[in-house]
């Protein structure tokens, strides 16, 4: 086959050869009978052929290298789609697509038929993308370790305004074109059972763990380009089969649901992204899934330590484990386990690999979001690992008396295990114990993280707790994804910019250029019709793009504040219809966002927003002058389309909850302007942009917490604010639902009944006057484009590139293979 080394020797002839040979022989199509759909299909095969032998060329080099690897441990990989982003990063990008306008196809149309590969959800699985992408992109030995997951975590659609979720079936009935099955890496899994004592052969007392249930984990490689480098690193998925996959004789004696079951049981595994745990057996499943994934993945980095005739010692000096999040805490007891159990390990000499071997990064400060298991649940499920946290914990709690003789509190605080009528395993506390190195993901997460979440450990533990800032790929999140920009950009500055992003500060040079400004609106105009034919062709709404554009595209949850941004929108709802004198400039406010099947609130928002959206924009008296449109289904694809053609982002947590946030560098690097709080990587972000070109409202963290301290009631701003009043009287009565008076009523309910927990109400007045001035700064579009250039120039810092150094230098201890 052609070999495609970044465009320089690629034969057009020869390519699309194998595309008709492909298509014919892999697909079965003859070529006048192709669709779109066949042309991808192939498409992605040819193209894959080479980047799976390049894989395999990566492994064998940095092995060969004996250097140290990062493994990166995530639940989550929310690549987004792959053909074009791996065709920009192999060099091929035109080349390809002229060879295809010589075939009367077009690649643009092709590109459209890919879906989603459904690996993930928000900000975590898509950090851990981009960090894959530089990893490579600056030659960085990696593997990325995830599950295949079947269905992702759901489909969204509304039924009369409500989230449906339904099965997300991403791949196709031939599978991903990109993927390549790896059954040579199969790893055997157990679940349940006993711990049993034995002597082994010199007389020495041993424990060994006896499953119940053994499963098979199945490895999938995807391909992780670097940017014309030669490089390709493998995203690791695991599967789950039985490896006894059907029970014949149960089948003929007609028990033929039990001659299934292990199949069944197997399967559910790695069906969907975070089985809802609001039921026992979710838990149970969620615990499966979490194991199942680090054991396969700990598994996978001792075979290949071993297989490489390494010895176990030296396993902390080649191998680094970094755990995204506490989803992959189990690996610890994990390792630990093999290494004592299987490996003929001392304790000490077991506890002195894992404490070198892992890092953690924390992404939360909200202290229901760090994950906890039951002690009972990991008993039963896993029981020789429950031993080891319990042995752990010991060690700590040794260390704690000794640091802070007799003092019982600080004990309770910092153990493991929560004591109560139901003991819990605290896994953050199990993570920062063992691990070298704990990162926040923001300057003000991480101060937060040793001020408010864990002071104690960082006294413990001196100089663990450090800072990352997260980041985002310039590849994807500019040259990909807004090409227009990316050419007007290369036009000015040369593409030295898409390696290295600090390069793009060179365009503070042209922030006050007339030409350039036009250039750059005219970019984002075209951005914006780009959208707007998307939505009315999909959706059936017409958008003005002569209107702001205003932006929250995240996770549906309290603390994103969602809610507060229909607050504001309500109050322009309510002042157009009330207010002769008043006026804004034509504003269309663009939600997207997944609710968690389970939660309630966050669903009932949804549904208030589409209820608000239904009214609003078939008000002839508006004049078009405000537009709402909730788009189903957020994904990768779809903020590519969402993000070059924002003009406001919408960035407004309650200060203190959000740990850092991607989408707020993506959108400013893009040229949109932030309004939010003093929170996450908002902080950095206005360090970076300046003042004069970000909307900065609303109570800080310390104001926060001293609000809270004094005792926070909602309807004090509710009874003192006319205006917040008559938007929280309209969700509570038949404005919007005329058909069903009231059934809004549960948003409103939260923010005064149930106390606001997350101070919508308390931010509502200073957002409103951000708001203001947005309005106002959009009407000067001279400055505005000025405000927007800057915007992308000065955001360099927030590139994934910036991070993974950061990491490599500062944590993992990292060098290229160049």
């Amino acid at each position: 086959m052609t070999m495609y080394s970044h465009g320089s020797n690629f034969d057009k002839e020869q390519f699309q050869r194998e595309l008709r040979q492909v298509l014919k022989s892999q697909l079965a199509v003859i070529e006048k009978n192709a669709t779109t759909k066949d042309w991808y299909l192939a498409l992605g095969r040819v193209l894959s052929q080479y980047t799976s032998m390049n894989l395999l060329d990566t492994e064998a080099f940095i092995d060969g290298e004996k250097t140290r690897k990062i493994n990166y441990l995530s639940l989550e990989f929310l690549i987004g789609r792959l053909t074009g982003n791996n065709l920009i990063n192999l060099g091929l990008y035109e080349k390809i697509e002229e060879a295809l306008q010589e075939m009367d196809l077009a690649l643009s149309d092709i590109l459209e038929e890919e879906r989603d590969p459904a690996l993930g959800n928000g900000g975590l699985g898509r950090l851990a993308a981009c960090f894959m992408d530089s990893l490579a992109s600056q030659a960085l030995p990696a593997v990325g370790y995830g599950l295949h997951y079947e269905y992702g975590l759901f489909k969204q659609s509304f039924a009369a305004g409500r989230q449906v979720e339904s099965p997300d079936t991403w791949r196709e009935a031939l599978g991903y074109p990109w993927e390549r099955r790896r059954p040579e890496l199969t790893q055997t899994v157990g679940f349940w059972g006993h711990v049993e004592q034995y002597s082994d052969d010199r007389g020495k007392l041993r424990k060994r763990w006896v499953p119940g249930l053994k499963v098979e984990g199945i490895a999938w490689d995807l391909p992780v380009v670097g940017y014309q480098n030669e490089i390709t690193l493998p995203l690791r998925l695991w599967e789950c089969h039985t490896g006894d996959p059907f029970d014949l004789a149960r089948f003929n004696e007609g028990d033929f649901v039990g001659a299934q079951y292990p199949v069944l049981e197997a399967s559910n595994i790695t069906k969907v992204l975070y089985p809802n745990d609001n039921h026992e057996q979710g838990k149970t499943l969620r615990l499966m899934q979490q194991y199942f994934h680090c054991a396969c993945s700990v598994g996978d980095i001792l075979r290949r330590h071993l297989a490489l005739g390494r010895e176990l010692k030296t396993l902390p000096k080649l191998e680094t484990i970094q755990l995204n999040d506490t989803h992959p805490v189990i690996a610890i007891p994990e390792l630990m386990r093999l290494l004592i159990d299987d490996h003929d390990l001392s304790w000490d000499e077991a506890w002195d690999i894992c404490t070198r071997t892992f890092a953690y990064t924390n992404h939360t400060l909200l202290p229901e979001a760090l994950e906890t298991w039951s002690e009972g649940l990991i008993a039963h499920l896993l029981p020789r690992h429950m031993e080891i946290i319990f042995d752990i914990n010991h060690e700590l709690m040794v260390k704690v008396q000794q640091q802070w003789p007799g003092d019982i509190g600080k004990m309770s605080k910092l153990s493991i295990i929560q004591e109560g009528d139901h003991r819990q395993v605290r896994m953050a506390n199990l993570a920062v114990v063992t691990s070298y190195a704990v990162n926040g993901v923001a300057a003000l997460h991480s101060d937060l993280v040793k001020r408010d979440l864990f002071p104690e450990f960082d006294k413990l533990y001196p100089r663990k707790l450090t800072n990352v800032t997260n980041g985002v790929t310039p590849r994807r999140w500019i040259k990909a994804c807004n090409p227009a920009l990316s050419s007007i950009i290369t036009e000015k500055l040369g593409d030295g910019w898409i390696r290295e992003l600090s390069e793009i500060e060179g365009l503070k040079a042209f922030a006050d250029d007339k030409e350039f400004q036009q250039a750059f609106m005219t970019v984002k105009k075209a951005n914006k019709q780009k959208l707007a034919d998307w939505v009315e062709e999909h959706h059936g709404i017409t958008l003005n793009t002569d209107a702001i554009f205003d932006v929250q595209i995240k996770r549906l949850h309290e603390y994103k504040r969602q809610h507060l941004n229909l607050l504001h929108i309500l109050s322009l709802y309510h002042r157009l219809l009330n207010e002769p004198e008043f006026d804004i400039h034509p504003r269309v406010f663009i939600f997207a966002a997944k609710a968690a099947p389970g939660y309630a609130i966050a669903k009932d928002i949804i549904y208030a927003i589409n209820r608000v959206a239904e009214t609003v924009n078939n008000d002839q008296r508006l004049n078009d002058k405000l537009k709402v449109i909730f788009l189903p289904d957020y994904r990768v694809s779809l903020a590519e389309l969402i993000i070059p053609a924002a003009d406001i982002s919408e960035q407004i947590s309650t200060a203190g909850k959000e740990a850092s946030g991607t989408g707020n560098m993506k959108l400013a690097m893009n040229g949109a302007l932030t309004i939010g709080t003093m929170d996450g990587a908002n902080v950095e972000i206005r360090e970076e942009v300046g003042d004069d070109n970000i909307f900065i409202f609303g109570l800080k963290v310390d104001e926060v917490k001293a609000l809270q301290a004094r005792g926070y009631d909602s309807f004090i701003y509710y009874d003192s604010d006319p205006q917040l009043k008559a938007c929280l009287n309209m969700l509570q009565d038949d404005t919007f639902t005329p058909e069903r008076p009231g059934e809004l009523i549960s948003v409103a309910r939260n923010l005064l009944d149930y106390g606001d927990p997350y101070l919508v109400l308390a931010d509502f007045s200073a957002y409103c006057d951000a708001q203001c001035a947005v309005d106002k700064s959009y009407r000067d579009q001279s400055s505005w484009a000025k405000k927007a250039i800057l915007n992308t120039a000065l955001t360099s810092k927030f590139s994934s590139d910036r991070s993974i150094q950061d990491y490599a230098n500062n944590i993992w201890r990292l060098s290229s293979v160049r």
